[in-house]
């Protein structure tokens, strides 16, 4: 049975849910797709109608709405964020010394999934055969990290924090090392891991650590540890719409099934029926 243009908007636009079962799941916004619809895709309305509302924006986050577009397409800048946003990231480990419990391949891979800062925008892509990094490419990061006995420690203690020094080895004590004229071209940068306090091994007294890490711009699509984002999701906005009057006692009862804000009772004439008063973003935190 052929849609109606009166609701053709609402098949094309909403995912409806129902009592028994999700409705319109699938995309229809194809030219053609109703017979006297007209439904050819224009760039000027697109853009008229297209619109990014920023959210929520601190250090480690970032939400926003995309409205006026399909779910593919959401779906579409949620993968470009996971797979094809180059950063930098250790791709080569030189272990010098490694007398740890954790073996060599294990301390690599911890090694490479440390989120490195640094503005891929201002490195080239390392060409495969390359095995030598240059300052063009290559950030080169070194650490050093000898566990000794505390001299101060006092006899009776069995704490490693008061016993040992240098017995946690942390994101932190991997240092950059300029190469070439870096050290002038990113004089106002500081170059190292995201975050200081990623634990890597614990040492005892005699054992080290002496490692040299290039780290190398690449994608996500190739390795996670090149993917900018620790996830990327995306959910349609949901939208509230009551098929009939709730008043009283119901009403009271519809509300508290929701967040505050998205249902509220008003009194017209001693009725108390309840109606819709947001839809959207507080619906959706719900």
């Amino acid at each position: 049975m052929a849609a109606s243009l009166s609701n053709v908007d609402e098949i094309r636009d909403r995912v409806i849910l129902g009592e028994f079962g999700v409705k319109n799941v699938h995309s229809t916004d194809f030219p053609g797709n109703y017979p006297g619809y007209d439904d050819i895709w224009n760039l000027k309305k697109f853009k008229r109608n297209f619109r990014v509302d920023v959210v929520h924006m601190d250090e480690n986050t970032l939400e926003f709405d995309m409205v006026g577009i399909d779910a593919s397409i959401a779906n579409a800048f949620r993968r470009i964020l996971l797979a094809e946003v180059p950063t930098m990231a250790v791709e080569k480990v030189f272990i010098y010394n490694n007398t740890s419990i954790i073996q060599d391949e294990i301390l690599a891979h911890r090694l490479g999934l440390i989120p490195i800062k640094a503005d891929p925008r201002l490195f080239e892509y390392r060409n495969n055969g390359d095995e030598e990094g240059t300052e063009i490419d290559t950030i080169q990061l070194q650490m050093k990290v000898k566990c000794t006995r505390n001299p101060r420690a006092s006899k009776d203690s069995s704490d490693p924090k008061e016993l040992y020094l240098n017995h946690m080895v942390y994101s932190r004590h991997m240092t950059w090392v300029p190469i070439g004229n870096q050290a002038d071209v990113f004089a106002d940068v500081k170059i190292g891991p995201v975050h200081g306090d990623i634990l890597l091994a614990q040492l005892r007294p005699g054992q080290e650590l002496d490692i040299v890490m290039h780290c190398v711009k690449g994608l996500g699509k190739d390795h996670a540890k090149f993917s900018p984002v620790a996830t990327a999701s995306y959910r349609l906005l949901p939208e509230i719409t009551l098929l009939q009057t709730v008043e009283g006692e119901t009403a009271e009862r519809l509300k508290r099934c929701f967040s505050p804000g998205v249902i509220e009772v008003e009194n017209i004439d001693g009725r108390t029926p309840s109606k819709v008063t947001y839809r959207l973003r507080i619906a959706a935190d719900f």
